[in-house]
């Protein structure tokens, strides 16, 4: 088909062209194919995209995780000085020569008649 057409034009196969006798064949395009397409392309990009979020949110969740542990230890080794502390004080309600040797060491008091030395930890 020849013809003066004033733009390329899609017939079936053929694409015609404005100059006379130069005709081309030209693979129509499937749309079913060009959406499928697409939305191969956009499932692929909200999948990357869901994935980076995902190893985000897992990082933060793993840092999380280890300041929980963290805080654990340290309730812990709380509760072992508290319950240390606790069995001190009982011992101090009722052992009367565990007192004694606190405020002795402690405090540096003496009994009446007696003599304390001090020496300087310096020297």
């Amino acid at each position: 088909m020849e013809g003066n057409f004033p733009c390329r034009r899609c017939r079936g196969n053929l694409l015609y062209s404005p100059a006379p006798g130069s005709v081309q064949f030209v693979q129509p395009v499937n749309s079913r194919r060009a959406i499928a397409l697409l939305y191969v392309v956009l499932l692929t990009v909200c999948g990357v995209g869901t994935g980076a979020l995902f190893l985000e949110a897992r990082a933060e969740y793993n840092a999380l995780k280890e300041k929980q542990a963290a805080g654990a230890r340290e309730l812990a080794a709380a509760k072992q000085r508290l319950a240390d502390q606790e069995r001190f004080l009982e011992r101090l309600r009722s052992d009367p020569i565990l007192v004694e040797k606190v405020i002795r060491q402690r405090l540096g008091y003496g009994r009446p008649g007696e003599v304390i030395f001090r020496f300087d930890s310096e020297l």
